[in-house]
């Protein structure tokens, strides 16, 4: 009869030492998920200053070519109305 009371003690033992290690690897992971989260906060909100403080350059040259390419219609239109004239 000891000798079973004894095995349960040990047993409760090692099952609170595993219990502990649980507890010490579940507060390490919550740790590094948090300085994950944390560093992916960071650089989010530096992606955002970044991207509303650099001006647009291609918005830009998107007009530039927007108006040279009307400016080449009316041209073509404007000779064609020439041409049409000659022809009449």
């Amino acid at each position: 009869m000891k000798n079973n009371f004894e095995e349960l003690l040990s047993m409760i033992k090692v099952s609170e030492i595993l219990q502990k290690k649980d507890d010490d690897t579940e507060k390490k992971v919550l740790w590094i998920l948090a300085i994950v989260g944390a560093i992916a906060a960071v650089a989010a909100i530096a992606y955002g200053v970044y991207k509303y403080l650099t001006p647009d350059y291609l918005e830009d040259f998107d007009e530039d070519f927007d108006e040279d390419f009307y400016d080449d219609l009316e041209r073509e239109e404007e000779r064609a109305d020439e041409e049409a004239e000659k022809e009449e």
